[in-house]
């Protein structure tokens, strides 16, 4: 799940944090980088309880409307929703349960909140047709919850403020992560029941090893990769950049020079991306020519064996990914 675009926003966070800190120890940094990867992937599993949450209150509301149609011996309230085959076998799922309570995760202390996304989900469209549709079957109620996720969950700012209090760590975590749930959502299988597999933390030992040697190749080498910033940015007034424009950059060259298998293209408009997010509104323009001029100046100069024509290259892994990422959506 954690993927190598959440990987680099960790690691120009990290890197930022390091030089801003005075005790500047990479091991300790490096388990804090890893620290923070991990609290992304609690995140993921916290999103998805949060699916549960909803369910079991609605189903707590349905109970109670039940007694009361029982007393008053009127129509028996539609209980279609709160047994959603999506939902309830995500409720069921082994990996969740334990994983939420290993890592003692729980919407039991924010009900305000879970009650308020519950009436806005019964006030929603979606909702309204599902319940008044005949359908009956998995893929209805899977895509039920996929629009529900996307409409009052994603962009959700009481969410964003909630998640806020509770770890300073998801604080851009949310966009990167939300695409994941949505992904898991989507390849959600009645047939396996409550074995279904959830999204791994790390699709593979690759991409663990990917942060560690980008966050350190970016530490050890600080001096050197400023030193290519300033001979390559002759014609740029480097004077002018923003600090955090030196970082970016600097991670940027490490990730050029340590990975010989991931195009320019790529780590350019990444890098960029970044920039815009994290840096000042010039940034991004600014860094996208600076980190031309420095990808020209180590081919020229035999210190990167990677062309300029792989600009135009997305068949790299970190281009499908990021393609993927957005197609889920």
């Amino acid at each position: 799940m954690i993927n190598r675009e959440l990987i680099r926003i960790k690691v120009v966070q990290l890197t930022y944090a390091y030089y801003q800190n005075g005790n500047k120890n990479i091991d300790t940094a490096e388990k804090e980088l890893f620290f923070s990867l991990s609290k992304a992937y609690d995140l993921y599993n916290y999103l998805l309880l949060l699916i549960v949450a909803i369910t079991r209150e609605e189903r707590h509301r349905v109970d109670i409307a039940i007694q009361r149609a029982q007393r008053e011996e009127t129509e028996l309230p539609s209980q279609k929703f709160v047994y959603n085959k999506f939902a309830f076998q995500l409720e069921e799922n082994k990996t969740l349960h334990d994983f939420v309570v290993a890592q003692k995760l729980s919407w039991d202390d924010d009900i305000e909140f879970i009650r308020k996304v519950c009436n806005q989900i019964e006030s929603s469209e979606f909702y309204t047709n599902y319940m008044s549709s005949e359908s009956d079957d998995y893929e209805t109620d899977r895509e039920l919850w996929r629009k529900l996720y996307k409409q009052l969950i994603q962009n959700n700012t009481d969410l964003d403020a909630l998640l806020e209090e509770k770890s300073l760590y998801w604080n851009d975590d949310r966009e990167v992560i939300d695409t994941f749930v949505l992904k898991t959502i989507k390849r959600f299988s009645p047939d396996k029941e409550s074995g279904q597999e959830l999204l791994p933390e790390y699709k593979d030992e690759e991409d663990k090893d990917f942060a560690r040697r980008l966050f350190r190749a970016t530490i050890l080498n600080a001096d050197c990769y400023q030193q290519y910033m300033s001979e390559a940015s002759r014609n740029w007034d480097f004077s002018r950049l923003a600090y955090m424009d030196v970082v970016i950059m600097q991670i940027a060259i490490a990730e050029m020079l340590t990975f010989p298998n991931i195009p320019v293209s790529v780590t350019i408009n990444e890098y960029v991306d970044l920039a815009k997010l994290y840096s000042t509104p010039k940034s991004g323009g600014y860094i996208n020519g600076m980190l031309d001029s420095i990808a020209r100046y180590f081919v020229n100069n035999g210190l990167m064996m990677k062309t300029l024509k792989e600009r135009d290259n997305e068949n790299s892994e970190d281009s499908k990914d990021k393609k993927n990422t957005t197609k889920l959506i």
